[in-house]
């Protein structure tokens, strides 16, 4: 699934929001400072450029395996195992489902309202995030999810006897793959951090400490002049208690 400009122009937006600070909470809830994640989006831009052949028949796009990489260290990071396991069964059921949609709206797209190249990011981003939940979660689920359609589209064309090549890694920036990890991640975002207002605070069940302690609002540090006063005061209570 190649020549989708939506990615390209979805990474230059986060692009601007991490420049600008106002991704910084999603980026350190993933684990990525802005640095690392502005380094990792050029990587994308300018890898979405080099196809390199693999066989007669697959190339590698470097943009799309730069994201590939990026989901795999993601998931390496979780928490916990439970969410380790959580995104790679998502990841299962988002590829299921995007195949299940080629299936039945490639067959006469043009008979579709929309375009199905715009369908499957849409699809995937949202079955990433049902799935995985997790913001790290729900961006493996969904990229490794249109990831698997482009290696089941080779299966399908060596299976049939079809000519035709396929990119794996799609076009990097240019493809749905970049679209639906975005589109996963805003979800989470967005929905996730509207239900930890709704519930007073972020859910602590099965989750390391020191993420509770990273996830709270940190207590306002007392000045030292104030502090230097307060032990003072309790130095005459105790004064005059020995009185």
């Amino acid at each position: 699934m190649t020549n989708f400009p939506i990615g390209l122009i979805a990474l230059v937006a986060v692009s601007i929001l991490i420049y600008f600070g106002a991704a910084h909470r999603v980026l350190d809830r993933m684990r990525l400072s802005d640095k690392a994640a502005l380094a990792v989006i050029a990587a994308i831009i300018i890898g979405s450029f080099f196809d390199v052949p693999l066989t007669s028949r697959v190339t590698i796009n470097l943009g799309g395996i730069i994201t590939v990489i990026l989901a795999i260290y993601l998931l390496a990071g979780a928490g916990t195992a439970y969410e380790k396991i959580r995104a790679i069964v998502a990841a299962a059921v988002t590829a299921l489902v995007l195949f299940l949609a080629a299936r039945f709206l490639g067959a006469e797209p043009e008979q579709i309202f929309i375009d199905p190249i715009y369908i499957y990011p849409i699809v995937a981003g949202i079955v990433g995030y049902l799935a995985g939940r997790s913001r790290r979660g729900a961006f493996f689920a969904a990229v490794i999810g249109v990831l698997a359609l482009d290696i089941g589209q080779y299966v399908y064309l060596v299976t049939n006897n079809i000519r035709g090549t396929v990119a794996v890694g799609g076009g990097g920036a240019f493809d749905s793959l970049v679209f639906a990890g975005i589109l996963a991640v805003l979800l989470a975002e967005i929905i996730g951090e509207t239900l930890e207002r709704i519930q007073g605070g972020p859910d602590t069940d099965d989750r390391p400490e020191e993420l509770i302690q990273n996830l709270r609002e940190p207590q306002p540090a007392a000045k030292p002049l104030e502090r230097e006063g307060f032990m003072n005061e309790r130095g005459g209570e105790n004064n005059e208690n020995q009185e």
